[in-house]
């Protein structure tokens, strides 16, 4: 037997459209990126499917894998470049193109990751830690989400964080406007996840 609900208990309660502007961004690795971004994706995920073979129409089932796209910001440069090269610089250390001793010396130098929490003992994927001599080569990000009235209402928290893309920038003699350059850069991770603020 169903369980009948009210036509009032089934209305929202709030009403309010999510604005694309009403945001905030940060990772904890690039301080100096995080005043310039201006522009941000939630990233979607999907999941898939299975197909069942029958001597009929193929039956679809659901799949049991999460794939997730990668996050993109987009960020003012500034006149130093000291926010686009703080980026390359992650990525470098990443691939070190020269020798190890770009992947080490950012280790114990530039990077600004905390140390990682004492490892659980869960075997669950979402508890996996890294190992510590990599670990200062990721980061964790947030997205919080703001109302129309600039109060923070929803974060959403990405772990484990690391580049894999940086835009180039293009300079031009021939402009007729100053257009501020900018530039994108896309992120992979281990997961995200939703909360409440407040």
């Amino acid at each position: 037997m169903a369980t009948e609900t009210s036509p009032l208990s089934r209305q929202p309660t709030k009403l309010d459209y999510a604005s694309p502007t009403q945001f905030r961004f940060g990772i904890h690795q690039l301080p100096k990126v995080e005043f310039f971004t201006i522009g941000c994706n939630l990233p979607g995920i999907n999941m898939g499917d299975a197909v069942f073979p029958t001597p009929f129409k193929d039956i679809p089932v659901m799949g049991d894998r999460l794939t997730y796209e990668n996050l993109t910001i987009n960020f003012i440069v500034d006149e130093h470049l000291e926010n686009y090269r703080s980026l390359h610089e992650w990525m470098v250390a990443i691939g070190f193109p020269k020798d190890r001793k770009q992947f080490s010396d950012f280790r114990s130098n530039t990077s600004n990751t905390p140390e990682p929490p004492p490892i659980s003992t869960s075997q669950d994927f979402g508890d996996t830690k890294i190992s510590t001599s990599v670990s200062a080569l990721f980061s964790d990000a947030n997205l919080v989400v703001l109302s129309n009235k600039n109060n923070a209402i929803v974060q959403v928290l990405f772990r484990n964080l690391y580049p894999v893309s940086l835009s180039g920038l293009q300079y031009a003699q021939d402009a007729t406007d100053v257009q501020y350059l900018t530039a994108t850069a896309d992120f992979s991770y281990q997961i995200y996840e939703f909360s409440d603020v407040g």
